[in-house]
């Protein structure tokens, strides 16, 4: 099937906002709404859907930071994050000042996670404790937040990251997932497993070595 989901970088990091309907049409998934929320909107505005759901990869402020305006805009009654990730999703800590302040009034957490047969989540903790990459079987896209990056991996050295635990993770990516599976990173660009299996350095990364 043709792609037919939209991305837009959103915010001062320019995290990548995927906006994936469902196959059946029903549901339209916005993946980390992390700012300018109305670019979110006006995005929104291109798909015909019945009701729109946020996906969060992990709950850094970057990637949380227009939830509260989207669901109030978009009328979303469920946004999803893995519990390992609620406390910093509710800490006032969780901000980038000046860039991003503390999120306030978010809204409350469905119970995670999400119950669709199109939709495949794998927790891959080590940027995160909570991070996860969600797979749409339909479009054959892994969208892989801050754990995947083409050629790379997220940081490690924020509150809660582990280098072994990301190692990990990344190696259970890409034995899962076939190499004709294209990545959606949560910053930059897209990728493929096939292409990270022969480029991304971190594989053979010595993770016994590795001290967190």
């Amino acid at each position: 099937m043709s792609r037919s989901f939209e991305m837009i970088p959103v915010g001062v990091f320019e995290v990548n906002c995927y906006l994936v309907p469902s196959p059946s049409g029903k549901i339209l998934y916005i993946i980390d709404p992390g700012g300018d929320a109305e670019d979110i909107v006006r995005t929104a505005e291109k798909f015909s859907y019945e009701e729109a759901v946020i996906l969060l990869t992990h709950a850094h402020i970057d990637h949380i930071a227009a939830v509260k305006k989207c669901a109030d805009l978009l009328n979303v009654k469920r946004v999803y994050l893995h519990g390992e990730d609620k406390k910093m999703y509710e800490s006032p800590m969780n901000a980038i000042p000046p860039y991003y302040p503390a999120a306030e009034n978010l809204p409350a957490l469905a119970e995670f996670p999400p119950e669709d047969p199109a939709l495949e989540i794998l927790h891959t903790p080590g940027h995160t404790p909570g991070c996860v990459c969600y797979y749409f079987k339909e479009y054959n896209a892994l969208f892989s937040g801050d754990t995947l990056f083409r050629a790379s991996v997220g940081r490690t050295d924020l509150p809660g990251g582990s280098t072994k635990t990301l190692l990990a993770s990344l190696k259970t990516i890409l034995e899962k997932y076939g190499d004709d599976v294209e990545v959606f990173p949560g910053h930059g660009y897209s990728t493929s497993i096939g292409f990270e299996k022969e480029n991304n350095p971190f594989i053979d990364y010595p993770s016994d070595s590795v001290i967190d």
